[in-house]
């Protein structure tokens, strides 16, 4: 399956998470996003939110000033 990049960087909270949300909602369950951002804070905010929406987070991995941050869809709600 392929997964579907976005990308966040230069944006701050909420926005990177915003992106994801919005991103994610059209997609089926099963798909998977990986998300570039520059925000410190989307490696607390994005797992959270994942948590509370029952997505999963994959990997999160860090390169010079940047974030990538791989989300799983795991269910419509």
């Amino acid at each position: 399956m392929k997964i579907l990049d976005i990308d966040a960087r230069r944006l701050l909270c909420p926005m990177p998470v915003i992106r994801l949300q919005d991103s994610l909602e059209p997609l089926a369950v099963g798909s998977t996003v990986k998300i570039q951002c520059t925000d410190p804070g989307v490696k607390n905010d994005i797992p959270a939110w994942c948590r509370i929406n029952g997505h999963s987070v994959l990997d999160i991995e860090e390169m010079d000033d940047e974030i990538f941050i791989t989300v799983r869809k795991e269910n419509d709600d």
